[in-house]
Formats: C-alpha cells, structure tokens, sequence
C-alpha cells in the first residue's frame, strides 16, 4: 500500500472492517524442513503480538510442498514437526486459528474451479516458475523465452511438473477462499500476490460479480527485520544452508556459529566493517542486547577483536532465546493427541468459510444441483 496516502494508511492502520468484525491476516508456510531465526524474528514474532487485534488464519501449506514430490513419510512428519514449532513460538490456537492445507478439500476443489480462468502464458512468465524449471530441467541459460525450451525438452528424466506451474493458482485460492484482507509475503512472493488479485479481478469482471475482494501485503510497520545467514552473503533461508533452526540442540547451535563466515581481521582503525561480519553484528542486535554489541563493535574499530570471542558470546546469547523454544518443541511434538486436537479445531473452523465460498463460486459459475 501507498504509505503517502493518509486514507490508505489509515486503512491499513484500522484492524475492523466496516462492519465491525476484525479484518482476516492469512499466511501459510511449506510443510518442508524446520523454522529457522529467520522466520521468528521475520514474522513469528509479529504473529504472535497480533493474535489479539485481527482473525488471524495460519495453515501448513502440505498441498504446496507435493510439487516437490517428497517422500510421504518425511511429509507427514514435517506437518508435525511445523505445528510444533509454530505452537512452541507463541501462536495460541484459542486466538488463531491454525490448519492444515489438505484437510480443507474445498481448497482442492476452487483450485480446479479457478484454474480456468489462469492463463497459462502468465504462469509461465512468472519468475519463481523459471527459476525452479531452470533448476528442475538443468537449464543454464538466462533466455527469457524459457517457455520454450521447458515445452521443448526433450529429457524424459527430468521434467517439470503441473503443479509446479499452476502453484500461483493454488496460493491464490488459499487467499481467496477466506476473503482475506491481508497476507504477509516476503518479496519473492510479491509477483505471486499480485496475480491473486487479478484472478480475483478476472472472476468479478467475467461473471459481472463483485464478489472477490483484492487483498494486500501486511505493513507490520517500522523497518522490515532482515535476519542474515551464517554464511557471510544474504538473507537466513533454507536453500542457503544457512540457517539457525528453533530445534537445533545447544552443541549443534554452537558449531554452526564457530563455523560463521567472517574475514581476515580489521589491520586499520577505524575500518569499514566487512559484510560478513556486518551479519554477525546484526544477530547480536537481535539477540544480545546493546552493549555487548557495542563492545564487539569497539573492539573491531580498534582492531583488536577476537571473533572466537564474539562467536562464543552470540552463540551464548542465541540459545537463551532458542534453546527454550526448543523444549517447547519437543514437549509440543510428541503430543500427538493435543496435535490432532489443534488440527481438527483448526479444520472444521475453517471449513465453515471455505465451503460457504466454494458454494458461492459453483453458484456463481453456473455449477447447480439439478
């Protein structure tokens, strides 16, 4: 949204709709590998301070994760094991409401209803669509026709699967579904958000309804939290390899951060803080706490820093915050009664607004019972 426009932030800052009732936050997470920092410091944490102002919707995205074909056991437990960790974070299931994708099958069922309105020219051309084909079919070349060479590859070992392609439609109906007003997507799911809202557009204009309603990034407000790897280059993520994870034990934790990228040592005072090191700093802000920051800056701008010390003293404060979420984890896992409890809650709430829209939609395009 348009943070020069009062009116529009003045929306944004408005956590009601018109009539009363709080305004729907949906988000929804891969049911692959484990939460790591940066998805704590990056949107667990503002979760949980919203549970009470909004209607807060958060679902493990299982359905997702299948264009990826992983095994079914690793799957299953991967649902567990992203539930757990969601609950151990702080998310209350009394406050929000926390499901499981595939246990909605109208989400399956508006997926095909709004698949015939999805081009699949714009499928192709969006750029997470590309890159992941590129990956899946060994294409090196940065041609901008890759459509091309996806529908001409010709290697019967590897291909590049439909759901894959129509994973925007997918995202779109798991946003539609619940009529939400906001979704909190990083920048790679930007181009994604948007092609909800011209599905969207596309269904009211082409059946002369004003029935969808177009929904928008969330502002938590202030700075956006960018939680860097250990790795010395960009941002925490699960495809770097980079990553901290909530259920990392203290021994592992402590390698990982002596293992941390930094460079050969400040030789002049006063020296530009390299990027590597840059990163370092930037967890101990989160972490830490002021001073100690402080004093580990001091100590590189005289040159006299010793990053063993500085890495033992981030890894001391990280488990401080980690290593009690992780119990929780382990505590919250192994319940599979409460698990399936929070799940079946979650599912049949969820289901009352998913098949009032799904009945909506077959009404609307002309599928009625005879």
């Amino acid at each position: 949204m348009n943070s020069e426009n009062p009116a529009a932030q003045a929306e944004q800052n408005s956590n009601l709709r018109p009539d009363g009732s709080k305004k729907i936050v949906l988000s929804g997470i891969r049911s692959t590998g484990n939460l790591h920092l940066g998805n704590y410091y990056g949107a667990l944490q503002k979760f949980v301070k919203m549970q009470d102002d909004y209607d807060s919707r958060y679902f493990i995205a299982d359905l997702h994760a299948l264009t990826t074909n992983p095994d079914p056991k690793a799957l299953h437990e991967s649902v567990k094991q992203i539930l757990a960790e969601y609950l151990a974070a702080g998310l209350d299931p009394d406050k929000n409401i926390l499901y499981v994708q595939s246990d909605i099958p109208e989400i399956s069922e508006m997926y095909l209803l709004m698949n015939m309105h999805v081009g699949i020219g714009e499928l192709m051309r969006t750029a997470s669509f590309k890159d992941k084909a590129r990956k899946a079919l060994g294409i090196t070349s940065e041609n901008d026709e890759i459509e091309k060479e996806i529908i001409g590859n010709q290697n019967n070992n590897a291909r590049v699967n439909a759901g894959l392609l129509t994973y925007p439609t997918l995202m779109a109906v798991d946003i539609l579904i619940h009529h939400a007003d906001y979704v909190p997507v990083g920048k790679d799911q930007e181009q994604h958000l948007e092609l909800t809202r011209r599905f969207g557009r596309r269904f009211n204009s082409f059946y002369g309804v004003d029935y969808f309603k177009e929904p928008v990034n969330f502002n938590f407000g202030g700075e956006a939290i960018k939680v860097p790897g250990l790795d010395g280059s960009g941002k925490m993520g699960k495809s770097e390899g980079n990553c901290i994870y909530l259920i990392d034990d203290e021994k592992t934790l402590r390698k990982k951060v002596m293992r941390a990228v930094t460079d050969a040592g400040p030789t002049e005072p006063n020296s530009p803080v390299s990027q590597p090191v840059e990163n370092l700093f930037t967890l101990m802000d989160l972490v830490s706490g002021k001073d100690t920051t402080d004093h580990f800056r001091e100590k590189y701008a005289d040159c006299s820093i010793r990053y063993g010390d500085l890495k033992k003293q981030l890894a001391e404060d990280l488990l401080k915050v980690t290593l009690p979420i992780r119990q929780r984890i382990l505590d919250i896992r192994d319940n599979d009664e409460y698990l399936s409890k929070i799940v079946k809650q979650g599912a049949e709430r969820t289901r009352e607004y998913a098949a009032k829209t799904l009945k909506d939609v077959r009404e609307i395009m002309g599928i009625r019972k005879i």
